[in-house]
C-alpha cells in the first residue's frame, strides 16, 4: 500500500495538506503517514533543563498528532501511521523518504500568502530531481469544494 507522507505542524497549511492526503488515500486505497518534527533545542547549560525542554516539545508534537489523527479518522475513515522525530526538518524528511519505499508522495501545502517555507523551497528546488517519490504541493487557499474536486 502506498502512503502519503504529511509533515505536520500547527499551521493551516499542514492541515490543508493533511485533508488532501486523507481524501486522496481514501479514494485510492492508500495510507497516510503523519510526521511531526521536533526541532533541536538550543544548547542549555544545565542538562536537566534541556531534557525538560525536549520532553515538552515531544509532548506538544504528540498532542498535535493525536488531534490530526482524530480529524482524518472522522473525515476520511483513514487511520494514519504516526512518526515523531527530532532533528533538522529537511534532513529528517530526506532520511525518512530514503528509509521507506512504501511512501508514494510527500504532500506539502503552500501558504496562501508569502513565500514558500523551507520544506517546499528545498524539495521543489535543489532536491526535486532526486526525490524517491512524488511531491504534491497543495495551495492552502483552496476551499473545501475545490479540495474535494481535486482529490
Amino acid at each position: 500500500m502506498r502512503s502519503y507522507l504529511v509533515v505536520m505542524d500547527e499551521t493551516e497549511e499542514a492541515r490543508t495538506a493533511l485533508r488532501y492526503a486523507a481524501r486522496r488515500a481514501a479514494r485510492t486505497g492508500g495510507a497516510v503517514e503523519l510526521l511531526a518534527l521536533i526541532e533541536p533545542q538550543e544548547f542549555v547549560q544545565w542538562g536537566a533543563v534541556q531534557e525538560a525542554l525536549e520532553e515538552e516539545a515531544r509532548l506538544r508534537a504528540e498532542a498535535m498528532l493525536v488531534q490530526a489523527k482524530d480529524s482524518i479518522v472522522e473525515e476520511a475513515g483513514i487511520r494514519p501511521a504516526v512518526t515523531v522525530r527530532q532533528g533538522d526538518r529537511i534532513k529528517v524528511v530526506t532520511e525518512l523518504l530514503a528509509e521507506r519505499d512504501d511512501i508514494g508522495a510527500l504532500v506539502l501545502a503552500a501558504a496562501a500568502e508569502g513565500g514558500p517555507g523551507p520544506l517546499i523551497s528545498h524539495f521543489a528546488g535543489a532536491a526535486a530531481g532526486s526525490l524517491p517519490c512524488l511531491l504534491i504541493i497543495v495551495p492552502a487557499a483552496l476551499d473545501e469544494a475545490a479540495l474535494e474536486r481535486l482529490t
